[in-house]
């Protein structure tokens, strides 16, 4: 037999995640106190003082005082990156070798003419020769 008993091992075990939980909504905390462009220099110095000072109640209150515009910067910040990616993907993609815009000209028309056969409005004939035009030009 063991000198430390299954159920022991689960509580530490517990109070180790939670310490760890801890840790990681404290730098949460702070990080979103110092990447919130809102908040004025004394504010950010006042809520990492408390923060730092007395952590429990000062995360606590923090999470309660700003956790709802801390989650929608989280999401502005998010959709933000998300932007930027995707111009970035965009314009990596359409560029051409010699770093001209003719292939986004190209990738437009074909958007268009795709757009303009799905809806019906050309026939089949009409898109094949239509993008044959657009990929020889």
């Amino acid at each position: 037999m063991s000198d430390y008993p299954l159920l022991n091992a689960f509580l530490t075990m517990m109070w180790f995640f939670l310490w760890i939980m801890w840790f990681m909504l404290l730098f949460r905390v702070v990080a979103d106190i110092f990447s919130d462009d809102g908040l004025s220099g004394w504010g950010k110095a006042g809520w990492t003082v408390f923060v730092c000072v007395l952590p429990y109640l000062g995360v606590i209150v923090y999470l309660i005082a700003r956790g709802r515009s801390m989650g929608e910067r989280a999401m502005r910040q998010a959709q933000a990156r998300d932007k930027a990616f995707r111009a970035y993907v965009r314009d990596a993609a359409t560029e051409t070798p010699a770093g001209s815009t003719t292939g986004r000209n190209k990738a437009d028309e074909l958007a268009k003419l795709a757009g303009l056969h799905d809806h019906g409005d050309i026939s089949d004939a009409e898109y094949e020769k239509a993008k044959a035009k657009v990929l020889a030009g």
